[in-house]
């Protein structure tokens, strides 16, 4: 017989990853077909729609022998390993190398049990499936839905009346903008019944960076409750139906992100909060449709002889901007170490004998025909946009990172933009952004993978709630700009800084009491540390933070 571990020893990650082959652990698989059999004799026909290798109808024919598997696969390699893996044994299990989603919609059956494969809307079809389901089901799923979820949808209309179904899949979904349709569509089937989260600090699945959840369902005609659990290792699964919390089906709302029903929210602990675009917009960064070809580097300028009016100044990469706000020094200093900061945009001379040159040498490469690029006019014009003052990151492990762009530089999509639309003052705007509060309150409307890994899509942002600035009296946006100001110093000072201020906002938004003076005269400390310096490098603030043992004054 051929494992799962056997088979991804003998087959390589390229092509698992096209096939979104990353298979379930004995111990969840074992979990799930408990659920779904649930001691139930009268079960005779049973659904894997990614069978695999198998490992869920082995899990099944291990309690009960007298069911009647039927499963599907796309992948002929997997596919013959499965069959050979059934061949030899009396079980009734029919395996058919055929797209599950496009296989029959008319069967139905008693049990389903699935892992589903996880390919984004660019890796598969999505123009032929996605419509495909809406048509089927009367649903309105957009472009951008993950295929897991097609799956578990066209799986729920397949369960018999009295049938059982359980679904590991990635939780993206319950925090996503496409998953709000997805979800509405599983309260309307009256199915669910229980989901599990696997905690966010693992991986259920040893080579996918993404988080787990089961959803376990029930089409028994009783829409009373769904039940949240959430487990720290895959070993307390059992523990799940003891320790959890249920909500009522009108208490379940699709539009929101559903971490609120099993995650205590940062936001609850505070007061006067609004949605953050009520004061920003926030925005991806410039995508050029081919990096290697449109980013440059002064050494590369001077090898293709390229005038200086065809390029924008933009940081590539995180990575090189090493302080809390980017000043024109910073940039400079960047661009004197010969990085990637500045991106090719044609220019006003495009009969210019270096330009053609280099615009003739991106369509001899095909980089004319590129998704992005083939869509502009011409092709080698970036977004037409200003460049936004501060910035923020898409993925963290240790909470968001936002930068003041003081240089006024584009930036590409290692970073989102944050634009300023409103009367607060974007260094007021900054001061609150950096503390550790706001990043927390974010936190509610994240997406959250394996590993602690964090991602904020833009409107995850734009839909987050922040203080209400406006509250604020002007002597206390007085003191946030000047502190918002001053974060240019050294590393050791800038934490003196933003301490002070995650302190003044926590004050300002838990108890509406703030001892202003105090704060006022704890900045005034700080900024006594280096008055006048310059050259930040030769700043030592750390030696002179401790002698002054500012948070105790």
């Amino acid at each position: 017989m051929m494992t799962e571990k056997e088979y991804v020893k003998k087959t390589s990650l390229e092509h698992r990853k096209k096939y979104a082959q990353f298979f379930t652990p004995v111990q969840i698989s074992d979990f799930m077909a408990s659920w779904v059999l649930d001691g139930k004799e009268g079960y005779q026909s049973i659904l894997e729609p990614a069978i695999g290798l198998g490992v869920f109808s082995r899990s099944m024919l291990k309690i009960n022998h007298d069911i009647r598997v039927v499963g599907y696969d796309i992948d002929e390699s997997i596919f013959n390993y499965a069959t050979g893996n059934f061949a030899n044994s009396r079980l009734n299990v029919t395996i058919n190398l055929e797209n599950y989603l496009t296989s029959s919609w008319s069967d139905k059956y008693d049990g389903i049990i699935c892992n589903p494969p996880y390919l984004k809307f660019h890796d598969y079809d999505n123009a032929k499936f996605v419509p495909l389901v809406n048509n089927k089901l009367k649903t309105h799923l957009n472009g951008f839905t993950n295929i897991y979820t097609l799956f578990l949808l066209k799986s729920i209309y397949q369960l018999k009346d009295g049938g059982r179904m359980a679904y590991i899949i990635p939780s993206e979904f319950l925090n996503s903008d496409y998953g709000v349709e997805v979800k509405r569509a599983l309260l309307q089937s009256g199915v669910l019944k229980h989901i599990i989260i696997v905690d966010f600090t693992q991986c259920a699945f040893d080579d996918a960076l993404t988080t787990a959840c089961i959803l376990l369902c029930h089409k028994d005609k009783r829409t009373d409750c769904v039940t949240f659990s959430n487990i720290q290792d895959v070993a307390n699964l059992s523990t799940c139906f003891a320790d959890n919390t249920a909500y009522n089906y009108r208490e379940l709302n699709p539009e929101v992100k559903w971490k609120r029903y099993y995650e205590e929210t940062n936001s609850s602990k505070y007061n006067h909060l609004i949605p953050f675009s009520t004061f920003a917009k926030v925005s991806r960064g410039i995508a050029t449709g081919a990096n290697n070809y449109f980013t440059f580097k002064a050494s590369k300028i001077d090898e293709y002889n390229l005038p200086e009016e065809c390029f924008r100044r933009c940081i590539c990469h995180s990575t090189d901007v090493r302080n809390q706000v980017l000043t024109e020094d910073d940039f400079d200093e960047i661009a004197n170490e010969d990085k990637t900061v500045y991106l090719f945009n044609g220019c006003s001379d495009d009969n210019n004998a270096q330009v053609r040159s280099y615009i003739n040498l991106g369509e001899a490469n095909g980089i004319n025909e590129k998704y992005l690029t083939a869509s502009r006019n011409p092709w080698y014009a970036l977004e037409n946009r200003e460049p936004s003052p501060i910035w923020v990151s898409v993925f963290n492990r240790n909470g968001l990172r936002f930068v003041r762009n003081k240089a006024n530089v584009y930036n590409l999509t290692t970073f989102h933009c944050v634009y300023n639309i409103s009367e607060i003052d974007t260094d007021i705007l900054f001061a609150y952004l950096v503390t550790d509060l706001a990043k927390e309150i974010f936190l509610d409307n994240s997406r959250q993978y394996g590993n602690g890994l964090v991602k904020f899509e833009p409107n995850d942002l734009n839909k987050g709630n922040v203080v209400d600035l406006r509250l604020l009296t002007e002597e206390e946006k007085d003191f946030t700009r000047r502190a918002s100001e001053k974060l240019q110093y050294c590393e050791s000072v800038n934490n003196q800084i933003i301490r002070l201020l995650d302190d003044f906002f926590r004050d300002r938004y838990s108890s509406n009491h703030v001892d202003l003076p105090h704060y006022v005269s704890v900045l005034q400390a700080i900024a006594a540390i280096k008055q006048s310096a310059t050259d930040k490098k030769k700043i030592t603030a750390a030696s002179k933070c401790k002698q002054l043992n500012i948070f105790n004054l």
